[in-house]
Order: structure tokens, then sequence, then C-alpha cells
């Protein structure tokens, strides 16, 4: 009987899946209040149902352990259902398409990580609510201070600052030393160097888009970069490189500037791999030739890209079903592959409607930065949106082998403390920015709707 709900829930969870990727998509179709609330209440729905699913076949799965998942599964919904309904009733003017997707993608997280480590999920589940409950003041603080574009420079010398302190008390991990330990906690600064960065340039061009500030710009993001190309960051530095352009050009609204970054990046990246290459792209090349062609050392190298592959073609379209793969013998699958191992137990077509939901992030991110007035805001959310839909692209692309592997994870999916956190704290600021934005907009139409009144009732006198 077991067996029988367990395959059934499988299809039953795709189908719901492609149900909320659906709307994810349709919702900004809709110019009513009530018919968007209501397709967004359906979301939730969609949302939970997944996840009890989900349980449902983990507690059937394990029956020694199911008491200890039943629990587990409890305290995870009791959590969503507080902050997808108390977060905006505090914060009305928050985005909902933006909550419930933040929540679908945690909860997703977890359940791939309950299924391949328990103890690593519940660690990710308790790490993620206390940065919840930590970042729920970012709207209000963003609403409150309204000089937080004044501090540009101070943003930069921080981030640099904070990339530097591995030289110092930094540790190595996969080839690159880009970790902090203290007290016994690792933590990855450029997770959180990223979001002062781009505080950083939407601060700086706020002020003044002329060619000297974009020259001072461009001189302390390249020290970032150069920062993080020393701790053989690679990835983080292509991430900074691909935020700082799009910002560059966004807030100049000149193209020459991104063509010439760009044959600028592709120049200094040549020049620093004829000059350093044994020092800092001894690792990176290992990556590059895997990519090439893993199958010529499956059991060496190319042992962790083959198994991703292997992964995903095992699962097929629908899936071998939760529990039923061996996504356990991908190195590594709880945080740089994980996507690979939705791929083998949920199946492919979970897989791409996933990476839909991701790109659905990114479109209410963009939303939000058209439609807002500041130019530092604008920036910013851009900045933003940039910074999630790259991230997101360099992980699935990596374990997909569409690109070489660049060691980032699927933000609030992978498992990582510094990742979680770090990504709750961009889409609290895009929160806070949407927040802002949505009241100035009622203000505004209260004000029209306030003269429009007196016009009719000056003509009426």
């Amino acid at each position: 009987m077991a067996i029988i709900i367990m395959n059934i829930s499988k299809y039953i969870i795709l189908i719901l899946m492609a149900m909320y990727t659906l709307s994810c998509f349709t919702i900004f179709q809709e110019s009513s209040e009530l018919a968007k609330n209501q397709k967004l209440n359906k979301q939730i729905i969609y949302v939970f149902l997944i996840h009890f699913l989900s349980y449902l076949t983990l507690a059937l799965n394990d029956p020694e352990r199911m008491k200890e998942i039943v629990i587990f599964y409890g305290v995870q919904i009791f959590v969503a259902i507080i902050y997808m309904y108390v977060y905006h009733y505090i914060y009305p003017y928050s985005s909902r398409v933006i909550a419930n997707n933040m929540s679908f993608l945690l909860l997703i997280g977890y359940t791939m990580l309950n299924r391949l480590d328990f103890g690593q999920a519940k660690k990710q589940f308790v790490i993620a609510t206390a940065s919840l409950v930590m970042v729920s003041v970012i709207p209000l603080i963003m609403d409150r201070y309204k000089n937080l574009r004044n501090y540009g420079i101070a943003y930069g010398i921080a981030g640099i600052m904070a990339l530097g302190s591995v030289f110092v008390i930094g540790v190595e991990q996969y080839g690159s030393r880009n970790w902090i330990s203290l007290f016994g906690i690792t933590v990855q600064p450029s997770e959180f160097v990223k979001i002062l960065f781009v505080f950083f340039v939407a601060s700086m061009l706020s002020k003044r888009r002329d060619f000297k500030q974009v020259c001072v710009i461009t001189a302390f993001a390249g020290v970032h970069m150069a920062v993080l190309a020393l701790e053989k960051d690679l990835g983080a530095a292509l991430i900074f490189f691909v935020i700082f352009i799009f910002m560059i050009y966004v807030g100049t609204g000149k193209i020459r500037y991104l063509i010439a970054y760009v044959l600028g990046g592709i120049v200094m990246v040549g020049l620093a791999y004829l000059l350093f290459k044994d020092r800092l792209f001894d690792h990176v090349m290992i990556r590059v030739n895997v990519w090439k062609d893993p199958w010529a050392d499956i059991s060496g190298d190319g042992y962790q890209i083959t198994q991703s592959l292997f992964a995903i073609g095992s699962g097929g379209f629908f899936g071998a079903g939760l529990t039923q793969g061996s996504p356990d013998v991908i190195p590594v699958s709880e945080s740089d592959f994980i996507f690979a191992a939705i791929a083998e137990e949920f199946g492919v077509l979970f897989a791409m409607a996933l990476i839909l939901v991701c790109f659905s992030c990114f479109i209410c991110f963009i939303n939000i930065a058209m439609k807002v007035r500041s130019r530092f805001y604008k920036t910013m959310a851009f900045g933003f949106a940039v910074c999630y839909v790259f991230q997101t692209f360099l992980s699935i692309g990596g374990v997909t082998k569409f690109i070489p592997s660049t060691g980032v994870t699927i933000p609030l999916v992978s498992y990582g403390g510094s990742s979680v956190l770090s990504s709750l704290i961009m889409f609290s600021i895009m929160q806070g920015i949407s927040t802002i934005e949505n009241k100035e907009a009622k203000k505004i139409e209260e004000e029209r709707r306030s003269i429009e009144e007196d016009a009719r009732k000056a003509q009426k006198a």
C-alpha cells in the first residue's frame, strides 16, 4: 500500500508543480486585486500539498524515523504559515509573489536535504528560520532611514575589508581560500559582500553618472574582483563582474560602457591566465578539462559531473521517485549539485519547472526595478535581479555540464548557511523596495483622487 501511495504521489506532485509554475507567470496578467489574491492563495495551497506529499513519501519510506520526520514537517509548515500570512499582514505593501516563491524554494530545499542528510536539513532549517526573523526588520529599516544612498564609499571599503579578512583568518575549501572560521562557525564573506557591492554601485550611480564617477566605481570594483581572484574564488569574481557591468549599463544608459567592460574583462582574464596560470588557475583548468571531457577521467576528476549526468538521465522526465534514486553518490550533492539530486528523484519536468520558478523570481525583481521611482533603489533592484539569476544560471549550468562548474549554490535551495542568509537578506531588501514603492504609489493615487474630488465639488458649487 505504501509503495502505491508513493508512486501516485510522484505524479500528483508533478501536476501540482506545473500548476504552481504556471501561476507564477499568469499572476502578472491579473489586473484585479481580488483575482490576484485568489491566485496567490492557490499558490500557497499548491506549495503545502507538494510539501505534504513529499514528507508523506519520506515518512512511509522510513518507518523507524516516521515520528521525527512528521515533527520536522509540522514545524516547517508552522514557520511557513507564519511567514506567508503574518509577514504580509505586517508589510501589506510587500510582494506576495516573492514571499510565496521564497517559501517554496526553502521548502523544496528542506525536503531534498532531508532525503540526503537529515542532520543537514535540520541545521539548514534552524539557520533559515533564525535568518527569517533577523531579516524581517529590513523593510522597516529601509522605509524609515532614507539616507542609505549616502554611504557609497563606505559600502565599497567595507566590502574590500570583508573580502580581505580571509587572508588573516581564512580557511581553504575546494581549492579556494574564501571562508573564515570564527568560534567554530564557518562563513563565506563573498556571499555578503555582493550585497554591499550592489549597495555601493547603486549609491555611487545615484549621485553622479559622469565618466569620472564611473572610473571611481571601476577602481573599487577592480579591487573587489582582484581580491576574489587571489582567493581563487573565480566563480564569485565572475558574479561580481556581471553585476558590475550590467549595473553600470542600466545606471548610465550607455551601451559603450557595457561593450568596453566585456572586452576589457576578456583581455584581463587572458593576461591573468598567462601571468598567473600555475598559481591562480590550476584548479580552474581542472574544471575546464573536466567540462570538456569528463569521461576521460570518470573515476577521478570527472567523477562528480559524470555522476550528476547519470542521475539526471536515470531520473527521466518523471523521476525515480523521492527516496528511490541514488543522489548520495554525487559528491557535494547537498549544496553545489543539489539540482542533479532533485532532477533524479522528482524528474526532469519538475527540475525544468523549478528553473522557471527561479526565473519568475527574476521577473519579479525586474518588475520592481522598472516601477520604482528612486534612481538608487531602481539600480539596486536591477543589481540584485542580475545577481540572483546569474548565480542560479552558474549553479544549474555547472550541474548539467552546460558550462564548467563554478562551485556556487542555488539560492535558498542548496545547503549552506552563508548562502541562505545572504539570499534571505537579498529577498528582504527587494521586499523593502517593493514596500517603499507601493506605499508611494498608493499615496500619489490618493492625492490624485483627492484633487479630482475637490475639482468635482468646485464645479458643482
